[in-house]
């Protein structure tokens, strides 16, 4: 590894904000501690904060707050953002123009090697089509009462608007505890103060309100990650991440034809031509359809909920088409 290179990765590793033993820099970079102590001492020089960490092993931190001179960027780290620029397009969060543009004045001051590397990392981002835009200084908002633990007092636009005639509703109170994107959306996890229960919001239908309510002590959120909630609320779920209604199918079709398109559903290879297929959904009605979209013969195994809902839809399509032949 050259020097430049070394000192590239070096200042890479310090630019995440801890504090790093000499020892584990030099067992990252594959050099010797003291090889490690020259290139701090190079980085000093060229402008950066870098300060010495007390403690029986020492190590070096990179000041928070420094005025640092023009970022370098390894190869890795100039195509992440580049990818990561270009893919704003489809984030929702408005700041289409400006990643552009961001892009474009990155480009501009990276070595002509990394630049060509760009150059040639051509493709196009496409939104999901249910992409719903929140503008930027909403986002920042919502972010800020997140990091702040300040309850957010907003007005909420319903998917059903309201009647002319009705009283407008009050603001919402809320402790927001995260900021989270999905599916093309941003969404608000938090506390409803008004409801005394967890709520999901999406952030396109936030109109905050000034000023911010008062700080607050965070809440345990139900399972401790984010993600799992998010996931079960979406799936309809008031438990677990799982689905509410399960069932299992045989269907007449090989196992390879089925996978590709089961989802997170369980596929289980029976031999001569079937397969059995085990999936969820919010509702025994959904999950039934869901099985009729692979267009072959179907046997229920369980339960006898699921079985139902095939006798429902089997009414209602046959009604469908007495109709169509009138």
């Amino acid at each position: 590894m050259t020097t430049t290179s070394r000192l590239l990765n070096l200042l890479s590793l310090l630019q995440t904000r801890r504090d790093w033993p000499g020892e584990v820099l030099a067992g990252r970079l594959e050099v010797s501690h003291r090889t490690v102590r020259r290139d701090v001492e190079r980085l000093r020089n060229l402008g950066y904060r870098i300060s010495a960490v007390k403690g029986p092993d020492g190590g070096y931190r990179l000041d928070a707050g420094s005025e640092l001179p023009p970022l370098l960027f390894d190869d890795d780290q100039a195509v992440a953002l580049a990818v990561a620029l270009q893919t704003a397009a489809a984030s929702g969060a408005g700041i289409e123009e400006a990643a552009l543009r961001a892009l474009t004045t990155v480009r501009q001051v990276l070595p002509s090697r990394l630049r060509h590397r760009i150059d040639a990392l051509e493709f196009t981002a496409i939104p999901t089509g249910r992409t719903a835009p929140v503008p930027p200084d909403v986002l920042m908002t919502l972010s800020g009462a997140v990091h702040a633990r300040e309850v957010l007092r907003f007005d909420y636009q319903t998917a059903q608007p309201e009647a002319p005639d009705t009283l407008p509703a009050p603001p919402r109170r809320v402790e927001p505890h995260h900021l989270v994107t999905t599916r093309g959306h941003w969404y608000l996890v938090g506390w409803d103060l008004g409801r005394g229960d967890w709520r999901i919001f999406r952030a396109d239908r936030i109109l905050p309100r000034t000023p911010s309510g008062p700080r607050f002590t965070p809440r345990e959120l139900p399972g401790g990650d984010v993600h799992q909630f998010v996931s079960a609320r979406f799936k309809g779920s008031a438990g677990g991440n799982v689905w509410p209604c399960t069932g299992s199918v045989v269907l007449s079709l090989p196992a390879t034809r089925v996978l590709p398109f089961a989802g997170d559903g369980v596929v289980e290879d029976l031999g001569t031509g079937q397969c059995r297929l085990t999936a969820g959904s919010w509702s025994w009605l959904s999950l039934a359809a869901s099985f009729g979209r692979f267009d072959t013969d179907i046997r229920v195994i369980s339960p006898p909920q699921l079985a139902a809902a095939f006798g429902t839809l089997a009414s209602r399509f046959e009604a469908a088409a007495a109709d169509a032949t009138r």
